[in-house]
């Protein structure tokens, strides 16, 4: 017996959802709001639980409803007007655009019927104010709230943290409140073609601060300069809309509002993560190195600084994620803190995307800027090498944190090959090759940058680097009988997690395997029970944990993917990560060219199967559907020298023009033409600094 109903987190994957920085709205098809996850979402709290519109008392017949970005637009048909026959003459168009702490909905009522149409409306509004961990652990109903303030032409409901004001143009026919539940109702009058509409605005003003008042960020910076032209029209759609929800998902930093990043995901995950925010400046750094510099100073401002077992943070330490309050899901044990950092890969990945960002033309003086933190991090690498005997482990030591701190940190993630879940601490392959290259990268960045900041550390550095390979090269390969393949992780018992997994697919382009070993890691990638049809799997489909919708066990996702096929690239395997990016392509053009944060590993009838709480959009795969041009042209930019390297993967694609490169402060744009030529076109005088060598593919094992 249990003491009440199961609480589950609701699924979203058949709701329409907008997304503009803290701003996040999730509708039903036909524009409603009323069950489930959906609501208007302001600093995550649900501000608005109900927003159901009717026309003549009946509801409409939702016909196609699609989201871009902070855009959202349906439309639906009111059947029960206008003139008789099967053809539909009255359509109700619901269009909302998100802008910073408010959304603004047109209700648009059109006739195509042969005389006056007379549609009374009737809009039901109501606010639970229900935060969004609540939600996500499954309880998604809470009782509606009485309106502060009620009349014709604006509602307000208040409380010591948010005052949502609702104004109504033109001003409502009739109005009235019955338990919390706001009735509005409108008489239009449509002549024939003609068409009448209700504008609805939703304003939030903050009341008091929290831990962490962002705002969005795309004022500040976007990717509108960002095309992408060639005959297979799909890749310039899925450049297109990625480009659009990556900029609706960035924020500002509170503590310096010039800094943007991408929060991880609408709508779980709307805040700085430390690895999916890295991941996401660092798959877009063709296209400039703003977001980069903002990710890097937010996280350095908050790197660790003291030893706090609550928090998991420690000095030098790059943190998780940050949150308002405590994030305490009722459907777990989980309780986070705001500030928490419970995760083993990010302080190596923020040393990559540091030198990386570099190479690409952030100011070297923005990088000296960061060089403290640079060689704070390096220390907590080090350390943790050192106290794990040669490796970066994980546990979570107080019970309520996250169990698994990788980028599968779900609790059953590690497999291993009879399909057992390992015990922890663990030691993921990843972690191991993301510091190797992370020590590589930070002493060729001291080096070159400031060797006066040396003393020693280049070498140690290198030192490091080269005792992490090494490592894994000689405690991580386990074999079966199909041959020598990467293991995910060793356990807490020293064995391998031999679970095939994709794990290994991040460990290509680090600098850390060899040719032949490279070689193995690919064919392991691409074999039938890896390479799924929309993306490599996460779990081997013959293990016995396989499940396809398996959070982290068997599904695909597309950051993944993507980190895969930038591996595959810079390790000289051009066929096959033009073969895996064409599967995100063909993902993008089956689901409106908005990735996912996941899918099911299987399809039905040849098409994808959603994740059912994916988060959409989602920045690292939204940041993946636009790496896929430049990494189909093998783009590597080295800004020190003017440089851009073009090195195409594939001349199947024909010709491929990219607009909104940058090289450091320069932007060009780039062409192939399928026949291994490259054009180069941008500012007067970029032609004298930037050496094009279409021919020439970038170095093996350093993607950037």
């Amino acid at each position: 017996m249990t003491d009440g109903p199961t609480l589950r987190q609701p699924w979203i994957s058949d709701l329409t959802i907008g997304v503009h920085g803290n701003v996040t709205t999730m509708t039903d098809r036909s524009g409603d709001i009323g069950c489930g996850a959906e609501g208007v979402y302001i600093d995550d709290r649900r501000l608005v639980s109900r927003s159901r519109l009717s026309v003549d008392g009946g509801d409409l017949v939702p016909i196609v409803a699609a989201a871009q970005g902070g855009v959202m637009s349906g439309l639906g048909v009111a059947r029960h007007l206008g003139d008789s026959g099967p053809d539909p003459t009255v359509l109700v168009r619901r269009h909302r655009r998100l802008a910073e702490d408010a959304v603004v909905e047109e209700i648009v009522v059109e006739s195509r019927a042969g005389q006056v149409v007379e549609a009374f409306l009737e809009l039901e509004l109501g606010s639970d104010a229900a935060e969004l961990h609540d939600v996500k652990g499954g309880r998604v109903s809470a009782p509606a709230r009485p309106p502060l303030h009620l009349d014709a032409t604006q509602v307000v409901w208040a409380d010591a943290r948010h005052e949502l004001a609702v104004g109504l143009s033109p001003q409502a026919l009739r109005i009235g409140e019955v338990h919390g539940v706001v009735t509005a109702s409108w008489r239009l009058q449509v002549e024939p073609g003609a068409s009448a509409s209700v504008t609805v605005r939703y304003r939030a003003n903050r009341m008091a601060a929290s831990d962490f008042d962002v705002g969005p960020g795309a004022s500040r910076m976007n990717f509108d300069h960002v095309r992408v032209w060639t005959a297979d029209d799909r890749l310039q759609r899925l450049t297109e809309v990625s480009a659009a929800d990556l900029t609706g998902l960035l924020l500002t930093d509170p503590l310096q509002r010039s800094d943007c990043f991408a929060a991880a995901g609408t709508p779980w995950y709307l805040t700085l993560f430390g690895r999916d925010s890295i991941w996401a400046a660092r798959l877009t750094l063709p296209f400039g190195t703003t977001l980069a510099g903002g990710t890097l100073r937010s996280l350095a401002r908050r790197q660790g600084r003291h030893r706090d077992p609550a928090s998991a943070e420690e000095p030098g330490k790059i943190l998780h994620e940050v949150r308002r309050t405590i994030f305490a899901d009722p459907s777990s044990t989980l309780s986070l803190p705001p500030l928490y950092y419970g995760t083993v890969d990010a302080t190596a990945l923020w040393v990559c995307l540091l030198h990386d960002a570099w190479r690409w033309g952030l100011p070297e003086g923005e990088v000296r800027q960061l060089l403290p933190s640079l060689v704070a991090a390096m220390s907590w690498v080090a350390a943790s090498e050192r106290a794990g005997d040669g490796l970066l482990r994980y546990e979570d030591a107080t019970g309520v944190g996250l169990s698994n701190q990788g980028w599968k940190d779900s609790g059953d993630a590690m497999r291993r090959r009879d399909g057992s879940i390992a015990p922890a601490p663990i030691a993921l392959v990843e972690t191991m090759a993301y510091a190797a290259e992370a020590a590589r990268k930070a002493a060729l960045l001291v080096a070159e940058l400031e060797p006066d900041l040396d003393d020693g550390l280049v070498e140690q550095w290198t030192e490091l680097s080269d005792r992490l390979a090494g490592t894994i090269r000689e405690r991580f390969w386990t074999s079966d009988d199909a041959g020598p393949y990467l293991a995910m992780a060793l356990d807490g018992q020293g064995r391998h997690v031999d679970g095939i997994g994709s794990n290994m697919g991040h460990v290509l382009g680090t600098g850390v395997l060899t040719t032949e070993e490279a070689a193995r890691v690919v064919d392991r990638l691409t074999a039938p029970t890896m390479l799924r049809p929309f993306g490599i799997g996460t779990l081997s489909t013959d293990n016995p944990g396989y499940n396809p919708i398996g959070y982290h066990t068997g599904s695909v996702w597309v950051h993944d993917t993507a980190i895969a096929a930038m591996g595959m690239a810079a390790e000289g395997h051009a066929a096959a990560a033009a073969d895996v990016l064409r599967r995100l392509v063909d993902l993008g053009a089956r689901v409106g060219y908005r990735l996912p944060e996941l899918l099911s590993g299987e399809t039905v009838m040849g098409d994808p199967v959603p994740y059912p709480a994916s988060c959409r959009p989602q920045a690292w795969a939204a940041a993946s559907g636009m790496a896929v041009a430049p990494l189909f042209l093998g783009l590597r930019g080295e800004a020190r020298s003017g440089r851009l390297r073009v090195a195409p993967l594939d001349e199947g694609l024909g010709r491929v023009r990219v607009s909104g490169v940058r090289v450091g402060e320069r932007e060009v744009v780039v062409t192939t033409d399928g026949a291994g030529v490259a054009y180069l076109d941008g500012a007067p005088g970029i032609l004298l600094t930037t050496d094009i060598e279409p021919t020439e593919p970038a170095p093996v094992n350093d993607p950037f």
